[in-house]
């Protein structure tokens, strides 16, 4: 990673999912001051401990991607939290950086900011033509403020402030608490559970026709270092693999490759979410050279053989 192995670097959430691939690509490079806050130590969201943390560490990068997250229940049962968290964390690490001179920050945001309708694929142009889908709205929009101050920022203090739009992140590791998790740990956590335990049915949220574009974990880790050393421009940039599936055919594979040959019963109570989604990552090839490289399936077989791997995540 040319130009960030000199650099001191925090990143936040650097313990997390995401976050550990980060480190390890940035210290694998050759990154020798890379450091983590840690939530328990380093409140981001309030002022007084973001100045302690860059007093202390110094930064002259930030990769922001701690993030108050989960999937569709989560975000419904938790949308003031993740609205406030997630606000204030990117507006005082943004603020309290550009007070300390910090030369570059990286903002992590999400495909929930793009409306709810947008024409697929999303192109970083419609980001702004129409509201979000209302189940993760609060999260889509708290984090697309992340750009409205980059941009800001850019525009009036000079700060190096990048956003990045990553879809659905997946791979060994994820959390499948079904709580927290996402679609793919929480559908390979059921099926395999299942299978584990002969039972010949399992129920998946909604209708199974809304589609979803999936990123490995390692994939997307090496395109926030990529955006991070080569990146300096003011557009948001979608990150993600260009493939779309829908949530049912999603489980059809997760239920064959877990060993699972019993019903999926499709529980039409519950919210689809956003119908489509599906990126077009040609800015983040021409901006800084990326291309996601790991096939879904073998991706998914990966994430299926770490969760049963008895780490209790996907």
């Amino acid at each position: 990673m040319i130009g960030l192995t000199e650099k001191r670097i925090t990143v936040t959430g650097g313990a997390g999912f995401l976050g550990t691939r980060v480190v390890e690509k940035l210290r694998g490079a050759g990154a020798h001051d890379v450091f983590v806050p840690r939530s328990r130590d380093c409140d981001l969201t309030d002022p007084a401990a973001v100045r302690r943390m860059y007093a202390e560490a110094r930064p002259q990068v930030v990769i922001h991607l701690a993030a108050a997250a989960g999937g569709i229940g989560a975000n419904l049962a938790n949308p003031g939290k993740f609205f406030y968290d997630n606000l204030m964390m990117g507006a005082q690490l943004m603020e309290e950086g550009r007070k300390a001179g910090l030369e570059k920050f990286v903002a992590v945001g999400t495909v929930s900011s793009y409306p709810k309708f947008a024409p697929v694929p999303f192109r970083e142009e419609d980001l702004w033509n129409g509201y979000p889908d209302e189940t993760t709205a609060p999260f889509g929009l708290a984090k697309k403020m992340l750009l409205v101050q980059a941009q800001a920022y850019r525009a009036q203090y000079g700060l190096n402030a990048i956003c990045l739009l990553p879809v659905n992140i997946y791979g060994p590791g994820a959390p499948s608490d079904p709580a927290a998790a996402g679609v793919i740990p929480a559908l390979v956590k059921r099926f395999s559970d299942a299978a584990a335990a002969g039972h010949k049915e399992v129920a998946v949220w909604g209708t199974g026709k809304a589609t979803r574009e999936f990123l490995y974990v390692d994939d997307c880790a090496q395109a926030v270092c990529l955006a991070a050393a080569r990146y300096d421009k003011p557009e948001p940039v979608n990150v993600g693999s260009g493939f779309e599936i829908s949530i049912k055919d999603l489980a059809r594979v997760i239920a064959r490759l877990t060993g699972f040959t019993g019903r999926i019963a499709w529980d039409t109570s519950k919210p689809d979410g956003q119908p489509r989604r599906m990126t077009d990552t040609s800015r983040a090839a021409d901006g800084f050279g990326f291309k996601a490289k790991t096939n879904f399936e073998e991706g998914l077989k990966k994430t299926i053989e770490s969760y049963r791997g008895g780490r209790g995540q996907a």
